[in-house]
């Protein structure tokens, strides 16, 4: 899942899912790194750990750069912080920018922050799922689903990921359990190289400028 080369200034929104043997390491970790990261051009991190999985984490960033891409994979930052939380293999990297927005409900500023699943898999088409989406939008609202964020990866237009942000964990179990036929990126997911759907919460945004 690595993405090819593009001389152009870009945003590239990278996602890591991974296990470590204590996911409290990884936000100090990244607050150590928060010059460097600044440097590779990162403006937001976002830090989901798992609800299910023990010692799953999902780490998401968007960046802008100059560099390719090829080379921003390869900053020594990434090794230095994979061997700082105790990994001994390197994660996949999904590596894309996003496609679509799409809010499923009206935001309510007393609901309680929903359950993130994040999803990356194989799609046929991914302009026709979208459309798709936007026309069955009452049934993922009666599924609990508040939005959905399409990401494409930059090497193969039938990659994605898929964050969406669902109600409660009893309503993520049972969207897993029992997709809407919309939802193609469900059936894909834990196939070959692809991750099982990541389901947690948001427990830490860094936000970070040019002076950061």
């Amino acid at each position: 899942m690595s993405a090819t080369a593009d001389s152009d200034e870009h945003t590239l929104v990278l996602a890591m899912d991974y296990r470590v043997p204590d996911p409290a390491r990884v936000w100090p970790v990244l607050q150590r790194s928060k010059p460097a990261l600044a440097d590779l051009g990162a403006h937001y991190v976002l830090v989901y750990v798992s609800t299910r999985d023990a010692g799953r984490v999902m780490v998401t960033m968007s960046l802008r750069s100059k560099e390719p891409i090829l080379e921003v994979l390869r900053s020594r930052i990434f090794l230095d912080w994979f061997d700082s939380v105790g990994l001994q293999d390197i994660p996949a990297i999904f590596a894309g920018e996003t496609v679509e927005k799409i809010a499923v409900s009206d935001p309510d500023p007393h609901d309680a922050p929903g359950v993130i699943m994040a999803t990356i898999a194989r799609v046929d088409d991914l302009p026709t799922l979208i459309s798709r989406i936007r026309a069955t939008l009452p049934r993922f609202a009666d599924a609990g689903i508040r939005n959905l964020r399409l990401f494409r990866a930059f090497d193969d237009e039938h990659e994605a990921m898929v964050l969406q942000e669902i109600d409660t964990e009893e309503d993520a179990s049972r969207w897993i359990d029992h997709p809407d036929s919309v939802a193609e990126w469900m059936a894909s997911s834990g196939v070959g190289a692809y991750p099982p759907v990541f389901v947690g919460r948001l427990a830490h945004l860094m936000r970070l400028d040019e002076n950061a």
